[in-house]
């Protein structure tokens, strides 16, 4: 659904992806795990298009997106969950829902997505009204994740959703990853809680120094292996 081909981007005369390949297939979890500075937020932003390539193409399902402006990706079928939440602080939840509805193609359809964002996260129901800078961490990254599928996106890419966040909150958070995936949806997630996201892909990518240093199928690969990768190259 989802290729990258020998991608490089970077910021300014730094170059921090190299030579990057991927394949994200759909319908399945593809996790991209890998120790800080390894190139992960910025492979999504080049994804998003809010980093230029220097080399090479990223297609959806063989359309290119490199060059496409970041404000056309909703109706491309994408919708990115940014680390750090970034919800509007001083617009209700609500508000903040239906901006996330308000791409073209599903604007119609803003009153159904907002009814079920609120069956999926019923404490987003409670608080409708609430500013949402009132919300906790837990809360905002349930409205951030809302927001999100406000478009039905055919790809959703998720950046350090757990980051912060109490045990219990984790917990619930990645229930509703699987009943995400449970739904067939595409989902590409960077993830910290390296246990929790091998538990819950399909596929898993190691990203080391900007490089690709494992492509694999996540049943068959141990944290012990991961360990080593991470430590030894």
């Amino acid at each position: 659904m989802l290729e990258l081909n020998n991608v490089r981007a970077g910021y300014g005369a730094i170059n921090v992806l190299w030579d990057v390949s991927m394949a994200m297939e759909q319908g399945r979890l593809t996790t991209i795990i890998g120790p800080n500075g390894a190139g992960k937020t910025t492979l999504l932003r080049a994804i998003m298009g809010l980093v230029p390539l220097s080399q090479g193409d990223i297609k959806l399902r063989g359309e290119r997106l490199n060059g496409k402006p970041t404000w056309d990706m909703a109706d491309a079928g994408v919708a990115m969950i940014p680390e750090g939440r970034m919800i509007f602080r001083d617009m209700s939840v609500e508000e903040n829902l239906i901006i996330g509805g308000f791409n073209k193609a599903q604007r119609a359809h803003v009153k159904t997505r907002l009814e079920a964002s609120y069956d999926m996260f019923p404490r987003l129901r409670e608080r409708r009204a609430q500013l949402a800078g009132s919300l906790s961490g837990g809360e905002a990254q349930m409205l951030a994740m809302a927001r999100g599928l406000m478009s039905d996106p055919k790809l959703l890419i998720i950046d350090e959703p757990s980051l912060g966040l109490a045990p219990l909150v984790v917990n619930e958070l990645f229930e509703i990853l699987a009943k995400l995936k449970a739904e067939g949806r595409t989902i590409i997630l960077v993830e910290q809680n390296t246990e929790r996201a091998l538990a819950i892909a399909d596929h898993v990518y190691l990203l080391q120094g900007g490089k690709v240093v494992l492509s694999e199928a996540a049943a068959s690969v141990t944290l012990a292996r991961l360990h080593d990768l991470y430590f030894n190259h």
